[in-house]
């Protein structure tokens, strides 16, 4: 019978091959869980703070652009200032993340929850801001420009809605071409004309409640009960200047 026998294995040898052992486990682990994904609509390659500019610099300030403080209305301008930081630090407080105004994999994973891949935010669609054709055309603006008016809206929105309790908020009109505005009797310097304007309806929340929170949210034109016309729903825009009314709310 032959017998078999080979060297004892030192403590050194041991050590090494154990080391090789959680070296290769790990590496096993890393290799498992891939690269991140990249969202459908758009995604962030670099961490953000004061002093970046870009084109990732104003798809954040789109995002964001609901937080920038009671009164104050968020530059798009694609250009990381106290603003855009102070902005981020407000979403990043509401969502209970570390508010240090940088936005990094925290924040972005948090905006990729809260968009779809078309660029809305969840709780929102193009179809609601547009009830008057398919195309965005006819109004003050291209078309290209009114849907991307009525984006920025949206996601003022959606900043609404979460300081709201994340409840429903009904949009009752949002773009009009010239045609739609007229049958509706809409003024002929409207806003919805430009596809940065929103009528809100009341629903989980007053037109009062839904009009007074808007001023938190980044809108320079807030109408509402008590404004002519406006007993039966709340008004938010874009318009260049703050005008902000609706007496029977206290604006």
């Amino acid at each position: 019978m032959l017998l078999h026998t080979r060297a004892p294995v030192s403590p050194v040898s041991r050590l090494l091959l154990a080391l090789v052992l959680l070296v290769a486990g790990l590496a096993g682990v890393v290799a498992g869980a891939g690269p991140a994904r990249a969202d459908g609509c758009y995604t962030w390659s670099r961490t953000l703070s004061q002093g970046a500019t870009g084109a990732d610099v104003t798809q954040l300030q789109i995002r964001v652009a609901g937080y920038p403080g009671y009164g104050a209305v968020l530059d798009i301008d694609g250009s990381y200032g106290p603003a855009t930081a102070a902005a981020v630090k407000r979403f990043q407080t509401a969502y209970g993340l570390a508010a240090d105004g940088v936005a990094g994999p925290a924040t972005f994973s948090k905006i990729y929850a809260l968009q779809d891949d078309d660029c809305t935010p969840v709780h929102f669609t193009y179809a609601e801001l547009n009830n008057c054709n398919t195309t965005w055309a006819g109004g003050a603006v291209s078309a290209a420009t009114a849907k991307s008016n009525a984006l920025r809206t949206m996601w003022k929105l959606e900043a609404l809605r979460h300081a709201l309790g994340d409840q429903s908020i009904r949009v009752t009109s949002g773009f009009r071409s010239t045609a739609c505005n007229a049958a509706v009797g809409g003024a002929s310097t409207s806003r919805h004309l430009y596809g940065d304007a929103a009528d809100l309806g009341a629903g989980p929340h007053t037109l009062c409640r839904l009009a007074q929170q808007a001023r938190n949210h980044g809108f320079s034109g807030i109408l509402g009960p008590g404004y002519p016309d406006h007993s039966d729903h709340a008004h938010v825009d874009h318009r260049p200047s703050r005008f902000w009314s609706a007496s029977s709310c206290g604006i």
